[in-house]
């Protein structure tokens, strides 16, 4: 029997392809490309054209469970997602688990539809809700409206780094349970491997809760530099992102969670009921990383 990672060669996908490579399980790759790297069996797959809905049952009729990561770019994830996943069921897919983040409950916008459509399927089904990625200080790129939380948030925190030697933000003394992608594909590989299924959800969280100005402390210590935290209004924040290349809409996200994060929404989200703690802290993420920071 195999699983599908959609997304997959994304930050978290990648990770959980090689956790599942390593216990022996047959794993495919989708992807818009359908190219991944060796020695993984890759397919086509676009969440935005349907024609290609097909083709991981067409390479392999034994999939019995899927990796769910929204498309990009679209706040209305269930429209493309749902018509998949009812494929996927009449295939004979038993489990799903989808990747959300620590905001969005059942029923709410974006992966919150998603979640709720899979409870009313009645499958099997596990959702991870992550905190914020440690990867938003290296990426480059804002691709995605909610998912994809590695690659998205705070795009230009690594150039203002390097060349500034600050982190700039609207989360005032907000904190927030940074957490590894690493820790994501670890929960992943559990709910999709585990004989009995979750079928709930669980927030994903750092083993700290760290304020910016904590952030900034870590940096400095690991670059051998001093890095600030820069506090600027929502409005700044949204003309920087802006300026930088970002769209209005997703602009105007990355702000409202900052906000979020200055009323304290995930410092209450740290010590939820449904919380699941991860193992890695951000000071041996930026140990690992730190030649990406260098000027």
């Amino acid at each position: 029997m195999s699983i599908l990672l959609t997304g997959g060669t994304g930050t978290t996908a990648m990770r959980l392809a090689r956790l599942l490579q390593a216990a022996n399980k047959r794993v495919i790759l989708a992807s818009r490309k359908g190219a991944v790297p060796e020695p993984f069996s890759g397919v086509k797959f676009d969440w935005h054209d349907p024609a290609t809905f097909p083709n991981p049952f067409a390479v392999d009729p034994t999939i019995e469970s899927v990796y769910l990561v929204s498309p990009p770019g679209d706040p209305n994830v269930l429209g493309p997602m749902k018509p998949f996943i009812d494929l996927a069921v009449q295939m004979g897919v038993k489990r799903f688990v989808l990747l959300s983040v620590s905001t969005i409950e059942a029923g709410g916008p974006a992966m919150g539809k998603v979640h709720e459509y899979l409870i009313s399927l009645g499958v099997e089904y596990f959702v991870i809700r992550p905190s914020w990625f440690f990867g938003i200080f290296q990426s480059l790129m804002l691709t995605s409206a909610y998912s994809s939380w590695a690659e998205n948030f705070l795009t230009m925190h690594i150039q203002n780094i390097k060349d500034k030697h600050t982190i700039i933000t609207s989360s005032q003394d907000g904190k927030i349970g940074f957490i590894s992608a690493d820790d994501i594909a670890d929960l992943a590989f559990d709910a999709l491997t585990r004989a009995e299924s979750y079928n709930t959800d669980k927030i994903l969280v750092g083993p700290e809760l760290l304020s910016y100005n904590d952030v900034a402390k870590t940096f400095s210590e690991v670059l051998g530099i001093t890095i600030t935290h820069t506090r600027v209004s929502t409005d700044e924040l949204q003309k920087m992102y802006i300026g930088r290349g970002v769209s209005e809409d997703r602009a105007a996200l990355v702000c409202h969670l900052e906000t979020l994060n200055a009323k304290g929404v995930e410092e209450q989200i740290f010590v939820h009921a449904k919380k699941v703690a991860g193992r890695r802290t951000l000071k041996s993420f930026v140990e690992a990383n730190k030649d990406a920071w260098k000027a």
